[in-house]
């Protein structure tokens, strides 16, 4: 039945609108069986998307979507901030997101909360980007907002990323010779947090900026850092570089002192992503376990972990101990 919204403009990049359903010719009884047999989903009233994109989105994605979806039908034009806009820039979360949208108003007495709008004020009023159709604070200052107000490890992780991927945006872009923006750099958060110099978070917000790494590959790596620090461990050394026979390794994480070497095993890595690419999850298995053979000799011990182990603090601090890692 949905083959009458392949019609110029009734999708929306994965939104589909009320009037774009009453303009295809369907009333409200054939959209209510659109959604009982799950051809569609109902976001929030008035937008819809289909029931397979739905039911193949990441959480990530579901978020975004309903980010979307609400500032296409405010009453008044949005300003997306904190994890909403990190939503939008595709800044990873450890943990879920929020199941409301922020937004900076600063017609609200002290900030203020409906049923699908959180609004916050802001004394420096923020530079604003367009994404995906919507306005939404920049990247930096998206960070600021977050770090001040989510967790150590939700804006590390975030920050984190953010640094490491706009260092390969400027390494790629210097490579084929295109002129763009230089990359954000700490430097740039630094100034960022003076500028917006939160009422409430500052400290913590330093904390973050001090603490982010690059060279963090994954909010995996990012987590077990954090975890690392929050625990009272040593933090080692990321991407370190190991020649043997002549050929490059690169580890997660190394602690020179005692010549240790951990990793992060990601569950992504052996299902999908860029290191799997079209090779069997198996043959990645062996070629890892190769790699590690190969590194155990130049070093005191290798360690692994998983996602599961570093989520939990209490599991990852046993794990720590067993495994010998210096106490910082």
């Amino acid at each position: 039945m949905l083959d009458i919204l392949d019609v110029p403009n009734a999708h929306n990049d994965g939104l589909i609108l009320a009037e774009s359903l009453w303009a295809a010719g369907l009333n409200t009884r054939a959209v209510r069986a659109l959604l009982a047999n799950g051809e569609l989903v109902r976001i929030r009233r008035g937008v819809y998307t289909l029931g397979a994109t739905w039911r193949g989105a990441e959480s990530d994605d579901r978020y975004r979507l309903f980010v979307r979806a609400t500032v296409a039908t405010a009453e008044q034009p949005l300003l997306l901030s904190h994890l909403s806009a990190a939503a939008l820039h595709n800044l990873p979360i450890i943990g879920p997101w929020p199941n409301v949208v922020h937004a900076i108003n600063n017609e609200t007495a002290g900030g203020s909360s409906a049923r699908f709008t959180t609004s916050h004020r802001s004394v420096v009023e923020p530079e604003q980007v367009v994404i995906d159709g919507c306005a939404a604070t920049t990247l930096a200052r998206t960070l600021i907002d977050v770090a001040a107000t989510s967790s150590f490890l939700v804006g590390v992780t975030m920050m984190d990323h953010a640094l490491r991927v706009e260092a390969e945006r400027a390494e790629n872009e210097r490579r084929m010779g295109i002129p763009g923006a230089a990359a954000l750099a700490k430097e740039d958060l630094y100034a960022e947090l003076m500028m917006v110099n939160p009422r409430r978070g500052g400290p913590k917000v330093r904390r973050i900026i001090d603490f982010s790494n690059l060279l963090s590959a994954n909010p995996g790596e990012s987590m077990s850092r954090v975890r690392m620090a929050e625990l009272g461990f040593e933090i080692p050394e990321l991407q370190v570089r190991f020649v043997v026979h002549g050929r490059e390794y690169w580890v997660d994480f190394y602690w020179p002192r005692v010549r240790k070497i951990g990793e992060f095993d990601g569950k992504i890595k052996y299902t999908r992503g860029a290191i799997l690419g079209d090779r069997h999850p198996g043959e990645v298995v062996v070629v890892e376990k190769n790699r590690e053979n190969l590194l155990r000799p130049e070093v005191n011990s290798f360690d692994r972990w998983d996602w599961d182990t570093a989520y939990s603090p209490r599991l990852f601090y046993e794990f720590l101990i067993q495994h010998n890692v210096p106490r910082a």
